[in-house]
């Protein structure tokens, strides 16, 4: 629980690999996923730190990643 309100947040995901922290208590928004991730809003924030490393969108990592093959 948050040291603050009670508030409890989970960790999403969307098909980009970009991360998000949401209420617990809300549905979830259209394109997002759940990483299993819950808790204090400092407990979600770490996990995103540690887990989020590339910032670069998934399909912007793919494109590069086909350029260098392609040389």
């Amino acid at each position: 629980m948050d040291q603050q309100d009670g508030a409890v947040f989970t960790v999403l995901v969307n098909d980009e690999e970009q991360y998000s922290l949401w209420d617990a208590g809300r549905p979830l928004p259209a394109g997002w996923r759940e990483t299993g991730a819950r808790g204090t809003r400092q407990e979600c924030l770490a996990y995103v730190d540690a887990t989020w490393t590339d910032l670069r969108p998934l399909s912007l990592r793919q494109r590069q990643a086909a350029r260098q093959a392609d040389r």
